[in-house]
């Protein structure tokens, strides 16, 4: 396991600490560890998974039809002007 050295933490923020690991019958480390954990779990392993579960959304919504590629959308309106 790493170790990790915590710098600057306001005196209220460690206070705070020491009260909620006192609560929780922990050391103060082992209540960040814990604090780490959960916050951690709760983030997606994945950040832009709910963008590529949308983006498979839509392609199977149109899945069949003919597209234009961009580029001749571009030339395309370029022209008309």
């Amino acid at each position: 396991m790493a170790d990790m050295v915590l710098r600057k933490l306001d005196d209220s923020i460690k206070q705070r600490l020491r009260e909620r690991a006192a609560r929780n019958g922990r050391s103060m480390a082992a209540e960040v560890r814990e604090i780490l954990r959960v916050a951690l779990e709760e983030m997606p392993i994945d950040p832009n998974a709910e963008f590529k579960q949308r983006a498979a959304s839509l392609r199977a919504l149109t899945a069949g039809r003919p597209h234009t590629p961009a580029e001749i959308l571009q030339r395309e309106g370029r022209e008309e002007r």
